[in-house]
């Protein structure tokens, strides 16, 4: 039996992985840093995810071979981190390897003095010398003797690499939340590097950015000028139907890759990760309820239906993500990236009857020799390999091969059943099974705006069922002190950070809009208490990730960048404007307002870096509307007001009940207008107020009349 490490009694998927490694490797905690400490030896620091695709060639390359573990194991201390569980410390070395070498990425490898402090880094390492780049056996020999022949050298340089670290992240005074104007410089900035072929912003690879659609959704709404409009909207409704025909889009499984190697979202990186499902059906709802046109409905429903058939724990919480990499045949170690995605034409012929398979042959681009470029295949892992994609609408396919169009469309259904049975009897990714408060926060979003929007109480409940799933297994002592990850049936010892807060609370005020249960909004309140007195800075002018006070961590960083995820300051900018608006209380427009004003320089300067930010000010130029129906909870006539106020996009306006009982006393505390908001004639009314003035209240058919 293989001796294990300090990593087996840890719940990290991610460091399980290592627990067998000869590196004698430690989580991150005061355990490996006092031992390197009284050793007076350099820390290694790993960092990276379980279904990090080069993560795992790293590992199998170098962690796993003994002879690279002796080095590590004399000359270091070795410590691994899982980016997911530590976001704070990911992101501080990450802002340093980026700063010292111009890139970063993941497996991050960098090293540390015993005081955490960083004077060396890089991302992936080979384990001997090849292609002009030094091997991981010579960096890791250069450090040693670096350490032990100029240590003060390097002590200095670390100290010097912190400073500048906390220079860049120190608080800034508030100037002037940005005019107008950085909103059409934005819009202007997205649609310069707008691809107007195959959409998407820039070249390969390409990557969804989902706070990109957000805004432009958001500012195309705004936008009083029609053409001006058309134009905005079309850069995000383009970007959608091309991602949405391409392989980084499962065409059988539903749900969605995490980036296309290629600018033509036909070759993905094959892992699936829950933040891209989350943002992407709000995307593609979005995109349906702007433009009406009913093909941007059906990846919602496969994306949440792969959520809720893979992604989705017993009890209500969802998990983290899909390996890119798996077995291509039961019983065999070999893995490939892509596996148990990819088809040859051979198979599907096997598969499926001629009719159909010629239909699908031709509706899905696939090819005897592979349909895979080779300059998107340079290693050719894909040869004679299909990755399904939409080469042509349904119409084109069926005129193509003779049969009518509704007889297509059956017939596709069918041959897409075969292929998913086919498919799921092969060995599927990793699934990376744990819980993290954050993304499961942006899934509610999801699950709850697709549940009111379309009808589907499922997906409501799924909203409802991960919530309570959250305040059952993911708190403390209080409902409002979250922890970050939970895994089989053990909540994780790190508290939550900034981001937890935020998109939790989004997801709380979204399911309250969907569904009206009050507690889900007081929640929201009160949680968003706690996450100003943990993470806000001096100055209100954003938050940190993590809280004050935890000795391992040199820096408090704080991040400004929208990428795959939106930043907590975003997210919280926008949650404060809607708090501010749903209860009629200007603090929390104040507190938006200071927040904006931090972010005025990168909104002016780098607009393309902060798209969810520019959402939050379009948000704050925005005329504030309630549109409250006073009605009884779960009516029909409150059920079907409900439907009909959503069926356009407005995001600007909150959506509230006066239900004439404990939800309408909550509200009315907050905003006194609303006690006096009743029914006319025992009938669900409606009651559109703009600016805090209301109109005058109508029932539904004197709304259907008026729409």
């Amino acid at each position: 039996m293989t001796e294990k490490n300090a990593l087996a009694s840890e719940t990290s998927p991610y460091l399980r992985q290592h627990e067998s490694n000869p590196v004698d490797w430690y989580p991150w905690g005061e355990r490996g840093f006092e031992k390197a400490r009284q050793e007076n030896k350099p820390v290694f620091l790993s960092i990276g995810y379980s279904t990090c695709h080069w993560c795992h060639v790293m590992a199998h390359e170098s962690f796993e071979n003994p002879e690279v573990a002796a080095v590590l194991n004399e000359y270091f201390v070795s410590i691994k981190v899982d980016r997911e569980e530590r976001p704070d410390v990911d992101r501080l070395y990450m802002a340093f390897v980026q700063a010292t070498t111009g890139s970063g990425g993941w497996p991050m490898s960098v090293w540390l003095t015993p005081a955490a402090q960083p004077f060396f880094g890089g991302t992936y390492f080979p384990p001997a010398d090849r292609y002009g780049r030094p091997g991981f056996v010579t960096v890791l020999e250069r450090i040693a003797e670096l350490w032990f022949t100029g240590r003060e050298q390097l002590l200095a340089q670390a100290g010097d690499v912190v400073q500048a670290l906390v220079e860049s992240n120190t608080t800034v005074e508030a100037g002037d939340v940005p005019g107008l104007g950085a909103l059409i410089r934005a819009s202007d900035a997205f649609a310069e590097s707008f691809d107007s072929i195959h959409g998407g912003f820039g070249g390969a690879p390409k990557f969804p950015r989902p706070s990109v659609l957000n805004f432009l959704f958001r500012r195309a709404h705004s936008i009083g000028l029609p053409s001006a409009r058309t134009c905005v909207l079309h850069v995000a409704l383009h970007t959608l139907r091309k991602m949405d025909a391409g392989g980084m889009h499962d065409q059988i499984g539903g749900g969605f890759h995490r980036y296309s190697v290629d600018a033509q979202w036909h070759v993905p990186h094959f892992e699936k990760m829950l933040y891209d499902q989350a943002q992407l059906a709000n995307s593609f709802l979005d995109a349906w309820l702007t433009s009406g046109d009913d093909t941007f409905l059906a990846p919602v429903f496969d994306t949440l239906d792969y959520v809720q058939r893979n992604l989705t724990h017993a009890a209500g919480g969802f998990f983290s993500a899909e390996d890119a990499d798996s077995s291509r045949e039961a019983g065999k170690p070999e893995t490939a990236e892509g596996a148990f995605y990819v088809w040859s034409q051979t198979e599907i012929e096997a598969l499926l009857p001629a009719d159909l398979s010629a239909l699908a042959i031709r509706h899905w681009g696939v090819e005897q020799n592979g349909n895979v470029p080779t300059a998107s295949d340079p290693h050719g892992e894909f040869a004679q390999l299909n990755i399904l994609i939409r080469r042509e609408s349904i119409s084109e396919s069926a005129f193509a091969v003779g049969i009518p169009v509704a007889k297509a469309h059956e017939m596709l259904a069918a041959a897409r059943r075969k292929l998913f049975e086919a498919r799921d009897l092969r060995p599927r990714p990793h699934l990376d099974d744990k819980i993290i408060t954050a993304w499961n926060g942006l899934m509610i979003s999801a699950f709850a705006r697709a549940g009111a929007c379309l009808g589907e109480s499922r997906y409501l409940d799924a909203a409802r069922a991960a919530a309570d799933f959250i305040k059952s297994q993911l708190t403390g002592a209080m409902p409002t002190e979250l922890y970050r990850t939970w895994r089989g049936g053990i909540r994780g010892d790190i508290p939550a950070f900034a981001e937890d807060y935020a998109f939790l609370i989004q997801g709380l005020l979204d399911l309250y809009e969907a569904g009206f249960e009050i507690d889900y909004l007081r929640w929201a309140i009160e949680l968003q208490e706690r996450q100003d007195a943990q993470f806000a800075d001096s100055t209100g002018t954003g938050y940190f990730t993590g809280a004050a006070g935890d000795s391992l961590v040199p820096v408090r960083t704080k991040e400004d960048y929208d990428g795959a995820e939106p930043s907590a300051s975003a997210v919280s900018a926008m949650n404060l404007l809607r708090l501010s608006r749903m209860l009629n209380q200007s603090a929390y427009a104040e507190a938006a307002e200071r927040i904006l004003a931090g972010f005025s320089s990168l909104m002016e300067r780098t607009p393309t870096a902060v798209p969810q930010m520019l959402a939050a000010l379009e948000l704050h130029y925005s005329t504030p509307q309630q549109w409250i129906i006073a009605g009884k909870m779960g009516a029909p006539d409150t059920i079907a007001f409900a439907a009909a106020v959503r069926k356009d996009f407005a995001p600007n306006a909150s959506v509230m009940l006066a239900d004439g009982a404990e939800g309408q006393a909550f509200l009315a505390r907050h905003s006194d207008g609303i006690s006096a908001m009743t029914p006319l004639h025992g009938e669900a009314t409606l009651y559109r107020c703009e600016n805090f003035a209301c109109q005058t209240p109508v029932t539904l058919a004197q709304f259907m009349q008026r729409s």
